[in-house]
């Protein structure tokens, strides 16, 4: 499974060019997560890993707050979760999540970037059975301690890994909060390197040749869409 996830390419921030359209993207999401579980990080677990997320990213504050201020505020848009499936460039598998104000726009604009990659938008379901819904902690602590908090949460941990004192645990993504409270009650000043809920791909997909040129601008596209929040993918470079 690490193998997995390390091969996934970085979505949002890791993949943008823009730092309008990385701000942007983490303030609708925010927003969202902000409006559905709460204002306050320290009673919506989420939140809190969103800001943490954000300011390692380089969001400025003021884009967090202003967020954070719209839901207290009552006001802003009507955004609602999107997801798209579909096969990329060399027969790998996708998953394109969106937050969108517009589903007909979204959808139309998704699949017109899998129509000029030579690629094909599939229907729901379609690849999601390739993929796990993780929750990912990745942190320095030790193993043993680590794993013993979880079990004594009662968590159903998937896989756990330790790279030189770095561990990273796996688990379904409905125990994410589970998982995030008991590691956190674990380790009271901890800092997570990564925290959050993935799709990871259980194989891989060879892609080589001009597929891989397709891929970059297939990814470009998508990226390029205010409304996509998050793809992933199977696809191996070689």
């Amino acid at each position: 499974m690490g193998r997995a996830y390390q091969n996934r390419k970085e979505s949002m921030a890791k993949t943008s060019d823009a730092k309008a359209k990385v701000y942007s993207k983490y303030g609708r999401v925010i927003y969202v997560c902000a409006k559905d579980g709460g204002t306050d990080p320290d009673g919506n677990l989420a939140l809190r890993g969103l800001i943490e997320r954000a300011k390692k990213d380089q969001v400025p504050t003021h884009v967090i707050d202003k967020a954070i201020k719209k839901v207290e505020g009552g006001g802003g848009e009507d955004f609602s979760v999107a997801r798209y499936e579909g096969y990329g460039p060399g027969g790998s598998m996708v998953i394109v999540d969106c937050l969108t104000d517009n589903p007909n726009r979204t959808f139309g604009d998704v699949r017109q970037c899998f129509t000029k990659t030579k690629s094909k938008i599939g229907t729901e379901g379609s690849v999601m059975h390739m993929f796990d819904h993780s929750t990912i902690l990745v942190f320095k602590g030790d193993e043993e301690a680590a794993l013993e908090a979880l079990l004594m949460a009662d968590v159903d941990v998937t896989d756990i890994e330790n790279d030189d004192g770095k561990i990273t645990v796996f688990a379904p993504n409905n125990e994410y909060f589970k998982a995030k409270q008991a590691i956190t009650e674990a380790f009271p000043d901890i800092e997570f390197d990564v925290d959050e809920i993935q799709f990871l791909p259980k194989g891989n997909t060879p892609v080589s040749g001009e597929n891989v040129e397709m891929f970059d601008k297939f990814l470009e596209m998508l990226n390029d869409l205010d409304d996509v929040q998050n793809i992933f993918h199977d696809a191996e470079f070689s």
